[in-house]
């Protein structure tokens, strides 16, 4: 008897949470607007591509802006204490979502909410920034996306154009989580690869110029990670790489776009549609942040700055013959 009660009550748990869902989804086409909330950290080619790819990913999944969606899209503009005045007007507006774009945006809005569900994107690690307790059932309100970026395979397509290097440099800010778990994945596959690494920090884009001038005559090519300081000021990098003939490889296509050699990477755009549709699914209370499990994009193209090739004298690998080029 005992047994057949229990069986009852999973099946009446399961008639709930079914039923739950149904009437999720069916305010979504009773014309009910939801309120999401946007929190990117810094305007920079990443990303904005991110943000984009999000509304047209929550478009594609049939949440659109002026019909069933309102949207409260906020920069912070890379200021801790602007990220905790975005979090509380969210809160205080009690939205339906948000979406944190890049891991200082995401935290502060964890640190803020245990309540909203928050989708994440542009973040390296979820675990690591104590987002997410594993990366398959996250555990509390957070969910998300990560650019988690093939470094291993970057440094190897840095090696192609510079097939004699003995030291690597990196550059990249002291504060940044994800930024300082990539150089460490660097030093691994350097050690593997008989190369040395040369490490210059920065706190702000104020410190790009020195950190680059510290590196010279002592690397032969650098490598940077998907830091959201670097991307904010690649050209400040590059007056100083490209005089000195040296090569730079990063962790995504923007700083491409921006003047680097090349990349083999993500593209943020199809990451931040993967994200919207993933947001789309809570809204319709198809799924809970707790236990959605963080995404990852698949598929890595190449892409090699044309431009950066003949700044510097290089020619194209045969490896990379069908990379896109931009420049």
């Amino acid at each position: 008897m005992k047994n057949v009660l229990k069986r009852f009550a999973r099946l009446g748990l399961a008639l709930t949470l079914t039923a739950g869902m149904t009437m999720a989804a069916a305010q979504v086409e009773a014309g009910k607007t939801f309120n999401v909330g946007v929190c990117q950290l810094v305007e920079h080619g990443a990303l904005d591509a991110a943000n984009r790819g999000f509304v047209d990913g929550l478009a594609k999944a049939g949440f659109k802006e002026g019909v069933n969606l309102k949207i409260d899209q906020q920069n912070a503009q890379a200021d801790q204490s602007n990220l905790a005045n975005i979090a509380h007007r969210f809160i205080s507006n009690r939205v339906d979502l948000i979406c944190a774009i890049a891991t200082p945006a995401a935290q502060t809005i964890a640190n803020a909410t245990d309540e909203i569900p928050i989708v994440g994107t542009a973040i390296t690690d979820y675990v690591v920034a104590k987002l997410a307790k594993t990366n398959e059932k996250p555990g509390a309100n957070v969910t998300g996306t990560t650019d988690m970026n093939p470094v291993e395979e970057q440094l190897k397509m840095l090696m192609k154009f510079v097939p004699n290097m003995k030291t690597v440099g990196t550059i990249y800010s002291s504060s940044e989580v994800n930024s300082q778990l990539q150089v460490e994945i660097l030093k691994a596959a350097a050690a593997k690869c008989g190369l040395q690494v040369k490490e210059a920090t920065v706190s702000t884009v104020n410190d790009i110029q020195q950190a680059a001038r510290s590196l010279v005559g002592k690397v032969e090519g650098i490598y940077i990670p998907t830091d959201n300081v670097l991307a904010s000021a690649v050209p400040t990098l590059l007056s100083i790489t490209d005089e000195e003939k040296i090569p730079v490889v990063a962790g995504e296509g923007s700083f491409v776009e921006a003047g680097c050699l090349g990349s083999l990477g993500i593209d943020y755009y199809t990451l931040g549609v993967q994200t919207g549709m993933m947001a789309a699914d809570i809204l319709k209370g198809k799924a809970q942040p707790a236990t959605m499990a963080i995404q990852g994009q698949k598929e890595c193209a190449a892409v090699v700055n044309a431009k950066a090739l003949k700044t510097l004298g290089l020619k194209l690998p045969k490896e990379f013959k069908n990379a896109k080029m931009v420049g």
